[in-house]
């Protein structure tokens, strides 16, 4: 059963706003943990070698399995606290930041392909103890995810992708625009992020002003390791070196694609699912590049069904 949440996140803002002398950091904080608690999450952090990770975890342990969850690019671990809301009471939740995101480590040397982002993520995955899992991502984190599933079989129970990276025969909307100089997921300038809302999210939530605007500073903080890890991802050459991967995917996999997705393809949803043995697409028509944040009591229910199945 998901958690209430007895405060959305624009009212918390608004009380905020009207109710103190906050600072624009100060509401951005306070909206964050309201949102996270809200979900049943809470925030902590990890070393694993020279980088120091944050992630996201239950507050409240529960005798469910374990569900690990992976960003897309350019994006952080409170992109799930939406699903984790109706999540967390069954399932004990943890949403990582992967290096070079959101609060963990960014440097610029570290490596940033898929390959080494899926050797990242087991390291943090084994500081934090956790063996056997259900896992998630979302676009580039849907890649790692499908390429951990392909590496450490033993470790997955099921994965579910949300719009994930990796295949691109079917070009999108962002193609056209990278080509021309102009990246929409990389924010440079006063503006750019309220744009990259609008080309991934079809669905998308409201955010108020003093969040959005700390939410764009930060986003700009990022822009050198953003370029670095989109470099790195773009360049690499591994899309048919991916596919094969895919074939030695042992568990049951969910793919779950926004129709309307401009950064990816979805027509790029059936080669996935012709590539992995076990494997079964769900398009949500009316939804972009992130159904877990624009249609999560959906996703939830989908995810759902698929473990009924699955078992």
């Amino acid at each position: 059963m998901p958690r209430r949440r007895p405060l959305t996140l624009l009212f918390i803002a608004l009380i905020a706003v009207v109710g103190s002398a906050c600072s624009r950091q100060g509401i951005y904080e306070t909206a964050i943990d309201l949102e996270r608690s809200s979900s049943g999450l809470e925030a902590d952090t990890i070393q694993v070698g020279e980088l120091e990770i944050a992630y996201l975890r239950n507050s409240e342990t529960t005798p469910g399995d374990t569900i690990v969850m992976v960003h897309g690019f350019g994006a952080n671990k409170d992109n799930w606290t939406r699903l984790a809301n109706q999540l967390t009471a069954d399932f004990n939740v943890y949403a990582i930041d992967l290096p070079g995101h959101g609060e963990s480590s960014k440097p610029l040397d570290l490596g940033y392909t898929l390959e080494e982002q899926t050797g990242h993520l087991s390291a943090i995955l084994q500081a934090l103890s956790i063996g056997e899992s259900h896992m998630m991502g979302n676009s580039m984190g849907g890649a790692i995810t499908a390429l951990y599933a392909a590496r450490y079989p033993d470790r997955i129970k099921t994965a579910v992708l949300f719009n994930p990276a990796g295949i691109f025969e079917y070009e999108s909307e962002l193609v056209d625009l990278v080509l021309e100089g102009d990246n929409p997921l990389i924010p440079s300038k006063p503006g750019d992020l309220e744009r990259l809302m609008d080309f991934a999210l079809e669905e998308k939530p409201f955010v108020p002003w003093p969040i959005l605007d700390v939410m764009e500073e930060k986003a700009i903080a990022n822009r050198n390791v953003n370029e670095v890890i989109f470099a790195a991802i773009r360049d690499s050459g591994y899309e048919s070196a991916f596919r094969s991967r895919l074939a030695l995917i042992q568990d049951p996999v969910l793919v779950i694609w926004g129709k309307e997705d401009r950064v990816i393809n979805y027509r790029n949803g059936d080669l996935f699912v012709a590539a992995i043995p076990d494997a079964r697409l769900q398009l949500l028509e009316g939804i972009g590049h992130a159904p877990m944040i624009e249609a999560p009591e959906r996703s939830a229910e989908l995810f759902h069904s698929f473990l009924e199945s699955a078992r």
